[in-house]
């Protein structure tokens, strides 16, 4: 099978020499398909997309655009069977890990049909007019219009639909046209998810676009009306912002990184539901989506006292897990997504086993279910244990992205909270205590290096959304290595995709320009 390209309105395959990029089975190493973008004008596909995508799509209101949202929503309703098969084979993903992707994708496509209703205007206005004379016969207005070009979209392997709709929703929503570039190795479910909305007619031609082989020279041909919204490694981020044409244009960018995220326990002995509450949530991360989540918890910070608790309480549950092909109905742990992913876990363990000593797991031999273990991409979820945290240096530094986590002692408050600092900037930390002072503290300590903190009590008990789960009205992003961007948040996220402007002049002018605009404080709402 061969992956075609949609850009400048038709379906496109790359016209170089060779099968371009393989796609595979993670269970069985079955070639799957290929994709190439070999020989293809990716200027006049920008181009295109600029000119028949986002000019006819800001032609309309916010509400009619959310609109076709709800009709996006809809048609990955009715497919979602075929996605959570493509999940299955080019993901190794078990059906509650499919579910986690595809159902996450609708959901928050969803959430801005429903949050696009009531948005009715061309523009959004920026609080109130500002009196610039004595008279006010002269006045100040802000706005914010979207911008005029393409929203280039790079997104990461391991969320290939939630990855492409969180980011797409509000892009459209702002009536910017996007040009999907997916992590090829599991670029399969973005491009079919593109193809039956394409298929649907929902939107104009230009407004949805997909390149499913190598990038090219993508991003020679960026302009100053375009934005980059990116998830994935800070290296690759780097050469994204680094850029000739973005530098020189002074391109927007919004980087989802790198992240090593906490999870953290108080006071709280075995037995107690914050205990229990952690040791779930920390299992639940390692394994889901084979702890290919850039929200997962890489490092587990507890008193000195509990260390041993809770390193036996998660191994035991480990021990339990089943892990191997997704075909088998008793499988909770999948694949990671290829031989190269494989390697990168393997020779990431190899490095934390300098400071840290296994607990469980970390072996390269062992037998995954229903699976030869030369020919598929497994590794044992493993848990480490870092006994002096505060003089070690890796654990700090490489995020393993797999099914690994590593547990840490801390003596003091202040310690914990130097611990969760050291991760440089992080996506997300969750805190489980019953002592209001103690998650205060915390909170506060760690606000200025994490995109998001979710606290848990036992007022809260299970009723909590989950460490590694996005939710579409809260922020997504952090700063530092976290790549300083930020996502979602609700109606927030449009701002990234609007350009704010002042207008001088009288009042009859602004308040002319403000009858057909939204409200900025409905985005905060």
């Amino acid at each position: 099978m061969i992956l075609s390209n949609y850009i400048s309105g038709e379906w496109q395959q790359g016209k170089g020499e060779g099968e371009g990029i393989p796609l595979i089975d993670p269970v069985n190493g079955e070639h799957l398909a290929h994709a190439s973008s070999d020989g293809l004008d990716l200027a006049q596909a920008l181009e295109f997309s600029r000119e028949r995508g986002s000019r006819v799509l800001q032609r309309l209101t916010y509400q009619h655009r959310a609109e076709l949202l709800g009709k996006i929503a809809e048609v990955l309703s009715r497919h979602r069977d075929d996605y959570y098969e493509i999940c299955l084979r080019n993901m190794g993903a078990t059906k509650g890990d499919a579910a986690f992707d595809v159902e996450g994708a609708i959901y928050t496509l969803k959430h801005y049909a429903k949050a696009g209703q009531n948005l009715e205007g061309e523009m959004i206005k920026d609080g109130d007019p500002v009196p610039l004379s004595k008279s006010g016969v002269f006045q100040g207005q802000h706005f914010l219009k979207p911008l005029e070009g393409v929203a280039v979209l790079i997104d990461a392997f391991n969320f290939p639909a939630w990855g492409l709709w969180e980011k797409a929703a509000p892009a459209l929503l702002s009536g910017v046209a996007v040009f999907v570039k997916p992590a090829t190795p599991t670029a399969w479910l973005a491009q079919r998810m593109i193809e039956d909305v394409i298929k649907a007619g929902i939107l104009p031609d230009g407004a949805l676009s997909v390149l499913c082989g190598s990038p090219g020279d993508l991003l020679d041909h960026v302009t100053a009306h375009d934005v980059i919204a990116f998830t994935g490694s800070a290296a690759t981020g780097a050469k994204i912002k680094t850029h000739s044409a973005v530098v020189s244009h002074s391109v927007r960018v919004n980087i989802e990184g790198d992240s090593l995220n906490s999870a953290i326990l108080g006071e709280d002995a075995p037995g107690t539901q914050p205990f229990e509450l952690l040791v779930k949530e920390a299992l639940k991360e390692m394994t889901q989506k084979a702890g290919q989540k850039c929200t997962a918890i890489r490092r587990i910070l507890v008193p000195r006292k509990t260390l041993i608790p809770v390193c036996d309480t998660i191994a035991s549950a480990l021990k339990a897990m089943p892990v191997g092909n997704p075909r088998n109905a008793a499988v909770k742990c999948g694949p990671l997504v290829n031989k190269a992913q494989q390697t990168a876990v393997l020779d990431g363990i190899a490095q934390l086993k300098r400071e840290c000593k296994v607990i469980f797991g970390g072996d390269q031999g062992f037998q995954p279910i229903d699976a030869e273990s030369g020919s598929s991409c497994f590794v044992p979820p493993t848990l480490l244990r870092c006994d002096d945290p505060l003089r070690a240096r890796i654990v700090h530094e490489v995020e393993v992205f797999g099914p690994v986590a590593t547990v840490m002692p801390y003596d003091t408050v202040e310690e914990v909270i130097e611990l969760g600092r050291r991760g440089h900037g992080s996506l997300v930390a969750s805190i489980y205590s019953d002592d209001a002072k103690f998650t205060e503290e915390i909170t506060r300590g760690l606000a200025t290096t994490h995109g998001r903190i979710m606290v848990v009590d036992s007022s809260v008990g299970t009723q909590h959304t989950g460490h590694g789960n996005v939710m579409p009205n809260c922020l997504h992003g952090g700063p530092g290595r976290a790549g300083g961007g930020e996502e979602l948040g609700g109606l927030r996220a449009l701002e990234l995709y609007h350009r704010r402007f002042v207008v001088q002049g009288p009042p009859e002018l602004l308040n002319e320009l403000s009858q057909s605009s939204v409200d900025f404080a409905a985005l905060h709402g």
